[in-house]
Order: C-alpha cells, then sequence, then structure tokens
C-alpha cells in the first residue's frame, strides 16, 4: 500500500477524513474485525448445512462478546444523525476536491 509510517499517515489526514473512515468502518468492518465476520459467516453456513441445529457468526468468533439484551433498532433521529455525519463527511470531502460534479 505504499504505507510504513502509520503515525505520519495520521498527522496528515483531517478530523472530517477520520470521521468519515470511522463511518465507514461503523457500517462495513474492515481489519481483523471484518476478516473475523467474513469467516463467522462462512463457518456457520457450512455447518448449517450439515446439522439441524442453527448457528450464527459469533458462534465461530470466539473474541465477540455476546449480550443477552434484545438487539434495538435505529430510531429515526440516530438514523438522521448518521446520514448527517455521512453528508458532513462528504462536504469536507468535496472542500478537498476529492469529489466533482461529474463523479
Amino acid at each position: 500500500m505504499g504505507r510504513i509510517d502509520v503515525d505520519a499517515m495520521l498527522e496528515e489526514i483531517d478530523a472530517a477524513l477520520f470521521r468519515e473512515w470511522m463511518i465507514y468502518d461503523s457500517i462495513r468492518p474492515f481489519g481483523e474485525e471484518g476478516a473475523d465476520l467474513r469467516a463467522g459467516i462462512i463457518a456457520s453456513t457450512m455447518a448449517n448445512l450439515q446439522s439441524k441445529k442453527k448457528f450464527k457468526p459469533s458462534d465461530f468468533m470466539p473474541c465477540v462478546k455476546l449480550t443477552k439484551t434484545k438487539s434495538r433498532r435505529q430510531t429515526p433521529d440516530q438514523m438522521k444523525a448518521i446520514l448527517g455525519m455521512a453528508k458532513t463527511a462528504a462536504v469536507e470531502r468535496a472542500k478537498r476536491g476529492k469529489i466533482t460534479s461529474d463523479s
């Protein structure tokens, strides 16, 4: 990728770009967390083909902390806040000249 000094890279990016990457990671994880999720999906799919018990990807992800709480749906206000952050990141990126109206 051409980057060895992560500290230098972090010094070069501004807060808006960093926030943009954080939003992206919250939507589509990368790194080890993303790799674990993809491996868990594959493993649970293969196990479900061979078993009557239904497995979840987290059954094959030893580092995932499981809680007994119900998953909560996002409220409309939370959705608006997330979309607002994404819009702000896109506007900041456009200001830096990374996006044109032709894109």
